[in-house]
């Protein structure tokens, strides 16, 4: 198991590769600024349903997109 140091260190650089040095810092102030529920964030975020029904929807989601495309 990680430590917490661990983690946000670990975190950080994640933030930092995916989005740039000034943008993760950025980041890191607004959540740290804001009152923040992370879990009620994550239930708004993401769909309702398991992994497979995420995925069957994406995926006709994504053949629906392609179709009108054309």
């Amino acid at each position: 198991m990680k430590t917490d140091t661990e983690i946000k260190v670990e975190g950080t650089k994640v933030l930092i590769k995916a989005m740039g040095t000034v943008e993760a810092e950025r980041y890191i102030a607004l959540m740290a600024r804001e009152k923040f529920d992370y879990t009620k964030w994550r239930k708004t975020m993401l769909p309702e349903g398991s992994v497979q029904e995420i995925s069957k929807a994406a995926m006709q989601y994504r053949g629906k997109t392609k179709k009108s495309k054309r």
